[in-house]
């Protein structure tokens, strides 16, 4: 069933308001009629709820709450994907992977062998889209909450997030002992729930 978010001032009692492009979305791509049903979620809350469309006006589709939803799509463990800045568009697969996957947020980081160099002006553009493609994963994923993609950072900044975390774990292509399996049943043992855990990952790279 389709799921779209809305936040909590677009919930009224027992009346939910979608507006912005998702009307669009319902009324011309979906076809939707009034009385059919749609899955909302408040996006504050990561609430689920059953509607039936109530009203499909030109910027804005009322729904009426049939019932809460019990749901538990997101994982009990938080994980942040760092990912080194790769060229073209292979970053949109990046994000898109990852919500569905379940990741918690995604941090894109500046490196020395990113092959792709963004202004400032380009920057702001790129988290803008790129979170839009993290709303559309979220939707088709069923997931709870629409992850953020944060501000560009340096690689330098990073060691500033570090105490954030739980454990910080290094994608390495030379690494020939330890392996990604052995640092997940590590976790496994740990009599910590709720972890926060930061997967920090290189770009391309490029030929010294």
């Amino acid at each position: 069933m389709p799921k779209f978010f809305v936040t909590s001032q677009n919930i009224d009692n027992n009346e939910i308001k979608i507006t912005g492009e998702d009307v669009n979305h319902i009324k011309n791509v979906l076809r939707k009629k009034k009385g059919n049903q749609i899955t909302v979620c408040n996006k504050d809350m990561s609430i689920d709820y059953l509607c039936t469309i109530s009203q499909l006006n030109e910027d804005v589709i009322k729904c009426d709450i049939i019932e809460k939803l019990k749901t538990n799509a997101e994982p009990n463990i938080e994980v942040s994907i760092l990912q080194g800045l790769p060229k073209a568009d292979k970053m949109e697969l990046v994000i898109q992977k990852s919500i569905e996957l379940g990741a918690y947020d995604i941090i894109p980081v500046e490196m020395a062998r990113c092959i792709v160099k963004l202004n400032e002006k380009d920057k702001i553009k790129k988290i803008q889209r790129w979170q839009k493609i993290a709303e559309v994963a979220s939707k088709q994923s069923g997931r709870n909450k629409i992850p953020q993609i944060k501000p560009i950072i340096s690689l330098k900044s990073i060691c500033n997030l570090c105490t954030e975390y739980d454990i910080v774990i290094v994608a390495y292509e030379n690494e020939k002992e330890n392996k990604l399996k052995y640092e997940l049943q590590k976790l496994k043992q740990s009599e910590k729930s709720n972890l926060k855990i930061a997967i920090l990952i290189g770009p391309e790279g490029r030929n010294r």
